[in-house]
């Protein structure tokens, strides 16, 4: 009696756990003597292509049966979390995918577009960035450092600096002094890489008629385009608050947001599904998301990146305000402040009582916007 039966899930995984064990590189490319059945070689044969031609295929390997299964070897068997498991199966799948792309035409794609993919593969299989160790960092950072020069011919260092003790940033804005130049929504633009094309904006400056309520800006404009400061108007900034109860935290169904020690809430891009909870949950308009790839000219690239801030994002994430954390973090004003040419954007650390944000905070008549959630956003509005 024949011994053929169709591929089952549990042979795929028996395959995918003895595949796990060999490195990322080799797994994607066919093993060394590898001989493949009929039905996957059929039709080349020539030779021109790598495959050795028809004299050296080898024999046929008998067909598997559930009675040959070595017992012990499936990734059943082994302890893996759910995100290995999938990393190894899916290993196993491109290795078949690249065997029998080895005698078709992708074959003949670039040295750099293999790199590429390869880079590609070890990105998306990495863990979470607050699970990673510091070498899974630093591969990390090695990736998508050199799938820049590829994909861009940019040269970007991206850090991944940690926040300092004793540090928790805040920020005041003076709506007696913004004008409404916007000075501050250019350098987020420009510092951020945020997306040409889409024209996305982390910062709205919001121009309000005199005598209406600063709490209530449903009735202000932040698209007004004519002459600032416009007579009868004042103008108020929004973006992320950097909340210390940051409601978009709580939402998120897979850990792709949270906390920072120094109060920056931050985004892991490659763990993000775009399910745009968070932006629900935030009542202060601080998300984006890319429902395309972001565009940045090379040429207006910032090279120097943060991977939980402006390093390249993708399509389908979310993303917002860190306040600068490339510059923060390196003892710099976030781009905005250092842009605004009337003095009306305050930060620092909240917790240094010798800090400027801090005599702000104590000595000013300050209030925050819908202060009634309690989310507690560490931005301050304040007056002369």
């Amino acid at each position: 009696m024949s011994t053929e039966r169709e591929l089952t899930l549990d042979d795929v995984l028996q395959y995918a756990g003895q595949e796990a064990t060999r490195p990322l590189a080799e797994r994607l490319g066919p093993p060394p003597g590898a001989q493949y059945p009929s039905e996957i070689r059929g039709g080349c044969g020539s030779g021109s292509c790598g495959c050795g031609g028809a004299d050296e295929r080898g024999p046929e390997p008998a067909p598997a049966t559930r009675d040959t299964e070595p017992a012990g070897h499936t990734i059943l068997d082994r302890k893996l979390d759910r995100r290995g498991a999938l990393g190894a199966m899916f290993g196993a799948l491109a290795a078949g995918s690249q065997a029998l792309s080895a005698c078709s035409p992708a074959s003949l794609a670039s040295s750099e577009e293999r790199e590429a993919k390869l880079l590609e593969w070890g990105e998306y299989f990495k863990g979470n960035f607050r699970l990673m160790s510091d070498e899974e960092k630093a591969d990390s950072i090695r990736r998508l450092e050199r799938l820049s020069r590829i994909r861009t011919g940019a040269e970007v260092n991206i850090h991944t600096t940690e926040a300092s003790p004793g540090v928790v940033y805040g920020y005041a804005f003076n709506i007696s002094k913004c004008q409404g130049y916007r000075n501050c929504v250019d350098a987020c633009v420009q510092e951020n890489n945020l997306d040409r094309d889409a024209g996305t904006q982390y910062i709205r400056i919001f121009e309000m008629e005199k005598g209406s309520s600063m709490d209530d800006l449903d009735h202000g404009d932040p698209t007004f385009q004519h002459e600032v400061p416009a007579e009868g108007h004042f103008y108020i900034g929004t973006q992320c608050f950097q909340c210390a109860n940051p409601p978009c935290v709580e939402v998120c169904p897979v850990g792709a947001t949270w906390q920072e020690p120094d109060g920056i809430t931050v985004v892991d891009y490659d763990w993000c599904i775009g399910c745009r909870y968070c932006m629900a949950a935030c009542p202060y308009w601080a998300r984006r998301f890319n429902w395309a790839e972001p565009e940045v000219p090379a040429e207006e690239l910032n090279p120097n990146q943060h991977y939980l801030g402006n390093r390249a994002r993708k399509a389908g994430v979310v993303e917002k305000c860190t306040f600068c954390i490339q510059r923060s973090r390196a003892g710099r004003l976030p781009a905005c402040a250092e842009a605004c040419p009337t003095g009306a954007r305050v930060f620092g650390n909240i917790l240094d009582p010798d800090s400027e944000i801090r005599w702000v905070i104590e000595n000013k008549q300050v209030f925050r916007l819908k202060e009634d959630l309690h989310t507690e956003p560490r931005f301050w509005y304040f007056m002369d």
